[in-house]
């Protein structure tokens, strides 16, 4: 939810007002790494999201609409994005584009027992309303995405330290995957941090930018949610109490495999694996495409890089 594409309130305006908004005010929105988005402030005082699609068409911007319908009936808070003329998606500066209702509310800095089990609750009800849901992505980035993003890495910009450490989290992962093979797939969220979610206290209000959403397992989706609800920063070490609040709200909805269950604890490191790449490769592709400034949000690797080495010390090797 950086911005990269700069506007002003003329520009959207003209965009907005065939929703029927009268635009009096912007406010760029920063947070995240993939697109534009703005706080957008009408003149009846209702606030909205706009969202410029940095890299997708409008088609592949529009797969996400019918999915945040289809949540939005099996009771998950998600804001569906306003339509005109039959559809969601519009072009803003030549790029794809879309406002949806603003949902109120604030990111967890610390988390409560009861946010995580809320968001547990969320996730499970996600995962149930997905599981057979007919949905073609016009991109994937699962694993083998994010294998091939690592490779690229490895070979520019790793030490030969982190490149060993690359090399052995993957191996240990498909040893595991090769003894437990039972792991449910279905659409995931595949960015479910607490920056991606609202709440007002203890009561969850939103979960948003699907951006990632990803026909992938279960397990990843439930591994990314852990680590970053389940941890209380600077430290990257689990809180065990609230890992147990976690798994009992989510199984309440869907039960875990005994295969999901042995596995746990290698998709947390995994999982803290891909984001450490993730960020690593944001900074490559900043530093390359000459993207910087106040208003692009960068991550850091190396709170990851820590996650990974801790929650790998937990994984047995088989």
């Amino acid at each position: 939810m950086s911005v990269y594409t700069p506007l002003n309130v003329d520009e959207v305006q003209q965009f907005a007002q065939a929703y029927g908004l009268n635009v009096i005010a912007l406010v760029p929105i920063q947070g995240g790494i993939q697109n534009t988005n703005y706080f957008i402030i009408c003149k009846d005082e209702t606030q909205y999201v706009l969202t410029v699609f940095e890299n997708e068409t409008e088609q592949s911007a529009g797969e996400l609409v019918p999915v945040l319908k289809q949540l939005q009936q099996y009771g998950v808070p998600v804001a569906a994005p306003l339509e005109h003329s039959g559809k969601a998606i519009h072009y803003l500066v030549g790029k794809p584009a879309q406002i949806a209702p603003r949902v109120w509310g604030e990111h967890p800095e610390v988390t409560t027992v009861e946010q995580v089990k809320q968001i547990a609750t969320a996730q499970a009800k996600l995962h149930v309303a997905l599981q057979d849901f007919p949905l073609e992505r016009s991109h994937s980035r699962g694993h083998v995405y994010w294998t091939e993003i690592g490779e690229t890495l490895q070979k520019e910009e790793m030490s030969v330290e982190n490149a060993a450490l690359f090399e052995r989290v993957y191996q240990i992962f498909a040893e595991y995957q090769q003894q437990y093979p039972n792991r449910v797939q279905g659409w995931v969220h595949s960015d479910l941090f607490r920056d991606n979610t609202l709440f007002q206290g203890d009561n969850l209000q939103g979960i948003l930018d699907f951006f990632e959403l990803n026909f992938d397992e279960l397990l990843f989706d439930i591994a990314i949610t852990i680590n970053d609800f389940c941890t209380q920063y600077p430290s990257v070490t689990l809180d065990e109490s609230r890992v147990a609040a976690y798994l009992a709200a989510y199984e309440a909805v869907r039960t875990l495999t005994e295969d999901e269950r042995m596995c746990m604890n290698i998709y947390l490191a995994m999982m803290a694996c891909r984001f450490w790449l993730l960020r690593l490769n944001v900074a490559r592709l900043n530093r390359l495409e000459g993207r910087g400034g106040d208003d692009v949000f960068q991550k850091d690797p190396a709170q990851m890089h820590a996650m990974l080495v801790e929650r790998l010390a937990h994984v047995t090797e088989l």
